[in-house]
């Protein structure tokens, strides 16, 4: 592996070769949805102006009709990362702790722990790999002021049952703790309950449309919470004059006619999943631990093999083209364990990832253990 070997620079620098399953993005959304909708605003000149503030009136009523969430409007931000941010800089403080899980989203522990606050919860790599409300409740404790929960959770693809997501809705309401209800994924999970009916006065459902409606780099997510809260963590907004107005404009677009075509890209999806895991699964020493996965991503756990995940993706990006990621990116305690693999991708980008990693896996091995 090369010590100053940057997988993204190289990965953006290589875009038009490269097969992007590194970051969970959705490619396989038909371009038309959104393409008439952006030429329209790029020849009307719209990114001349300021959008309205509040966001597209329009817009607004789709994503509150596609959550479901009566009485908890919509606020945009750009992405669900900056909600995340917001959330967290609103409501948390030096001392306070924070029930997450190890392996996560860690951005949002890196938010977390930017407050003066600190993250406190289970080591989840073991079945049924995810939160439950019995492991939340062991680590509440007077400092804690929330729980984050999400819905499916990447890295792992794993899905959370209603039973389960009502227990820990229940424990935060019950001990007057705020829940961050993550559920940038849930399109792709069979069954997917929402927090926020079991806990209206204390979740803050965070959403995004950059993997459902395939729109990561116009960078468009928010939140949704019953108004109190809501007020208080707009007070940390910045973008006072409105989010990106192509955004707004593809979202939209994205949302009328996702009844259309969402189905479609889910099928897909699962299809994908299945074959990853099942190529991940060929090469000794390979597991795929969180089977089927519930998400648009799974894990192979590389442990057995005595390659580095930082190994791994180098190969499979120099030498053929595909681009993973590394699990140290995703949890402090088993990153080194493995590689994380996206899938809303064409299939035929599977199959060249089919091809690639038993290859990729090959090599490495047959290399002396310094390069390990």
């Amino acid at each position: 592996m090369s010590p100053a070997f940057d997988a993204f620079r190289y990965a953006h620098a290589h875009r038009r070769e490269v097969v992007w399953l590194s970051q969970n993005t959705n490619h396989l959304v038909p371009p038309e949805v959104v393409r008439g909708a952006l030429e329209e605003a790029i020849a009307e000149r719209r990114y001349e102006g300021y959008p309205l503030g509040t966001g597209d009136p329009e817009l607004l009523e789709r994503i509150e009709a596609d959550l479901g969430l009566e009485g908890m409007p919509p606020f945009l931000t750009a992405g669900g990362t900056e909600a995340l941010y917001m959330t967290t800089r609103a409501l948390l403080g030096p001392g306070d702790e924070v029930v997450a899980s190890d392996p996560s989203y860690l951005i949002i522990h890196k938010f977390i722990e930017l407050t003066g606050a600190k993250v406190v919860g289970p080591d989840i790599y073991r079945p049924p790999f995810r939160l439950t409300a019995d492991a939340v409740a062991a680590h509440l404790s007077p400092r804690t002021k929330m729980i984050l929960l999400i819905d499916p959770l990447n890295p792992l693809g794993s899905g959370y049952p209603r039973e389960e997501v009502r227990a820990i809705a229940e424990l935060a309401h019950d001990h007057h703790l705020t829940l961050i209800n993550d559920v940038t994924y849930r399109d792709f999970s069979e069954g997917h309950s929402l927090a926020a009916p079991f806990a209206p006065e204390e979740t803050v459902t965070v959403w995004s449309v950059s993997k459902n409606c395939g729109l990561a780099g116009l960078r468009l997510g928010g939140f949704s919470a019953r108004p109190p809260l809501a007020k208080t963590i707009a007070r940390f907004n910045t973008n006072d004059l409105g989010v990106n107005i192509l955004a707004q404009v593809a979202a939209r677009a994205a949302l009328r006619s996702k009844p259309e075509w969402i189905d479609a890209v889910v099928r897909t999806t699962r299809a994908n999943g299945q074959r990853v895991q099942e190529v991940g699964r060929s090469v000794p020493g390979v597991t795929a631990p969180v089977s089927p996965s519930r998400a648009n991503m799974t894990i192979l756990d590389i442990a057995a093999t005595g390659l580095t995940p930082e190994a791994v993706q180098e190969e499979l990006l120099r030498q053929h083209g595909v681009f993973v990621r590394a699990g140290s990116y995703l949890s402090p305690a088993h990153g080194g364990r493995f590689v994380r693999v996206s899938f809303s991708n064409p299939p035929e980008q599977i199959a060249r990832f089919a091809e690639a990693f038993p290859a990729a896996m090959r090599a490495l091995a047959a290399r002396p253990a310094v390069a390990h």
